[in-house]
């Protein structure tokens, strides 16, 4: 039986596995690696520190995540699949309420930013 979502060995675990998929991926890797050209020795613990504060509450992370993916060639696929990896890295390694929160938040972040990148269009209550 696999363990939930614990502390940040388990954070680190999580983003470590998950970012792994994503550089062995078609779609997602050249954005990383050619476009974006992240520094992974730099990302990943802000990785860390972001997913801390959103499962645990912590305070380490203090950045502003969306500004930085505006610049990016990404379009709704992307988002799809990153989902996709992301959930099928948090199955695979933890089962439980703090893994079933971080598939949630992670779902509302890819909304959120499709939503500020126009992908997906809120229609109001009123019409």
């Amino acid at each position: 039986m696999k363990k939930d979502i614990e502390n940040e060995a388990d954070i680190r675990l999580l983003v470590d596995t998950f970012y792994d998929k994503v550089n062995a991926d078609d779609l997602l890797s050249p954005v990383f690696n050619d476009f974006a050209a992240v520094d992974w020795q730099h990302h990943l613990p802000v990785m860390y520190s972001f997913w801390s504060s959103i499962l645990f509450g912590s305070t380490a992370y203090k950045g502003r995540p969306f500004p930085k993916h505006l610049r990016l060639p990404i379009e709704p696929q992307h988002f799809s699949r990153w989902i996709q990896l992301f959930e099928a890295t948090v199955s695979e390694l933890f089962s439980g309420e703090k893994a079933g929160e971080a598939k949630v938040k992670a779902r509302s972040i890819a909304q959120l930013f499709q939503m500020k990148m126009g992908f997906i269009n809120v229609i109001s209550k009123s019409q």
